[in-house]
C-alpha cells in the first residue's frame, strides 16, 4: 500500500498517471503560479506540497540545522506568497525558487552577523575538489551521509560558499554578486572549506 500511495504521489507532482499517460488535470508550475498571483489560495497550497521538501532540503545543506531550515523554509514560502504575482515566466519556476531560498538563507546569515567569515583573506588558490565529494548526488549513501555530516560542521561561511559552489554548481563570479565579495574570497573561503572537509571525514573515518 506504502509503495502505491509513493507511486501514485510521484505521478502528481510529474503530472502524469500512474500508467504514464499525461494527466490533463495536473497542472505545472507556470499555471499554478500565475492562478496563485491571482489570489488563489489553493494554488499557493499545491505549489507549497509540490516544492516544500526541494527547498528544505536546500535549506538544511546550507544551515546545517534542521531547526533553523525549517523556520527559513517558511520564511521562504511567506516571501514567495508576498512575490508571486511577479513571477513572469522568463524562466523555470524551480530556478526562481531556488535563487529565492539562497537569497532568504543569504539574508539570515547577514542579520545574524555572520557574514565577516566571508570576508578573510583574498587571492588565488589551487582548485582541490575533496577526493570523492566532486558530485555528492553520485556518491554511496554511506559515504554522503558522513560528506553532510561534515558540511553541518563547517563555519557558516564555509559552508556557504562550499554548498553554492561544490553541491548547486554556482560559478565563482555568481556566488562573488550573490554574497557581495570578490572571486578571490569566494575561491579562498572554497579551499578553505574542503580543507576543513578533509580533515572532519578523515575523523569520522577513524575508528572509535
Amino acid at each position: 500500500m506504502e509503495n502505491n500511495n509513493q507511486t501514485a504521489e510521484t505521478s502528481a507532482l510529474e503530472g502524469t498517471t500512474e500508467a504514464g499517460a499525461p494527466d490533463q488535470k495536473a497542472p505545472n508550475d507556470k499555471e499554478l503560479a500565475q492562478k496563485a498571483g491571482a489570489g488563489d489560495a489553493d494554488a499557493f497550497e499545491h505549489l507549497y506540497r509540490r516544492h516544500f521538501r526541494r527547498v528544505y532540503a536546500l535549506c538544511l545543506r546550507m544551515l546545517g540545522d534542521p531547526t533553523l531550515a525549517e523556520d527559513l523554509t517558511q520564511e521562504t514560502f511567506v516571501n514567495l506568497f508576498n512575490k508571486i504575482g511577479s513571477f513572469r515566466g522568463e524562466s523555470a519556476f524551480t530556478t526562481w525558487l531556488h535563487r529565492m531560498t539562497v537569497n532568504q538563507v543569504l539574508m539570515f546569515f547577514r542579520k545574524a552577523s555572520t557574514r565577516q567569515e566571508l570576508t578573510t583573506d583574498e587571492g588565488e588558490t589551487p582548485v582541490q575538489i575533496v577526493r570523492g565529494t566532486e558530485d555528492p548526488n553520485a556518491m554511496p549513501v554511506v559515504d554522503r551521509i558522513a560528506l553532510q555530516r561534515a558540511i553541518r560542521q563547517l563555519p557558516p561561511g564555509y559552508r556557504t560558499v562550499f554548498v553554492l559552489h561544490d553541491v548547486e554548481g554556482y560559478d565563482h563570479d555568481e556566488i562573488a554578486r550573490i554574497l557581495e565579495v570578490s572571486e578571490g574570497t569566494s575561491k579562498s573561503q572554497l579551499h578553505k572549506a574542503r580543507l576543513k572537509l578533509r580533515t572532519l571525514l578523515r575523523q569520522q573515518s577513524v575508528p572509535a
